[in-house]
């Protein structure tokens, strides 16, 4: 997976691309970061990349021309680009759509705004794809363009060290993940629940699996709504029910 980063910010991508997993999967050749200062596409001395807003109003817009103008330099390339904006108008990020990104074979370019946002012209010209991590707003783009990063990176084969536990990640199998527990057996007054010392394995998995579903009932009904379940799914969905009745 190759991505390209255009921001105003370096440090911002920097500080997470070069730590922990994203790190080992650069230097492995796995995955590849690229961050592109906006600012070196500015001429004149103060290299300055915002102006007011047309018409009034608070805030300072990003110039276009400086984004064309990095675009540009990445097509002289001759390498096909995927152009994405993150952005609270876009369509929501999900698991589907990571694994789309860690699939692709064009570059992925994280084009980042921050201010008040970008000049208009850049979204009706270059017509990125516009993709939200929430309904929310940040102040730039660069921590959303890292979220979705991270989230596809991690899924490309040889990432993470142990690919079934990608396999059982949350929204992997349209289910929220089960709950984890690690050593000391007790901590606090708090201990493991007995199945999972037990060392049988398939009522570790029959464990698993309701806690999934029970996990996914509680936090995210809506899930459930669209997933198609098994009839054992429907059983344990059934004794959830009834615990909690």
């Amino acid at each position: 997976m190759r991505c390209d980063v255009l921001t105003l910010f370096p440090g911002l991508i920097d500080g997470v691309a070069t730590q922990s997993i994203l790190k080992r999967a650069q230097e492995s050749g796995l995955v590849q970061i690229r961050v592109h200062n906006i600012r070196d596409y500015i001429d004149g001395r103060h290299r300055i990349a915002d102006d007011t807003s047309y018409g009034g109003g608070s805030g300072m817009v990003m110039k276009a021309e400086p984004i064309f103008r990095a675009i540009d330099a990445l097509r002289a390339e001759q390498q096909e680009l995927r152009l994405l904006f993150p952005s609270p108008q876009g369509i929501p990020f999900s698991h589907q759509l990571a694994m789309d990104f860690s699939r692709e074979s064009k570059r992925l370019v994280f084009i980042c705004g921050h201010y008040e946002g970008i000049d208009e012209r850049v979204l009706t010209r270059l017509e990125p794809e516009e993709i939200s991590i929430g309904d929310y707003v940040l102040t730039g783009g660069e921590l959303p363009a890292m979220v979705m990063i991270d989230a596809a990176a991690r899924l490309i084969p040889g990432v993470v060290g142990d690919p079934i536990s990608v396999e059982q990640d949350s929204f992997a199998n349209a289910l929220l993940d089960y709950p984890h527990y690690t050593r000391p057996e007790g901590i606090r007054g708090y201990g493991v629940p007995e199945v999972l010392l037990s060392g049988n394995h398939a009522a570790i998995r029959l464990w698993r699996r309701k806690e999934a579903l029970r996990n996914t009932y509680w936090k995210r009904p809506d899930v459930l709504r669209d997933k198609s379940l098994t009839e054992e799914d429907r059983q344990l969905l059934t004794e959830i029910s009834q615990e909690c009745g």
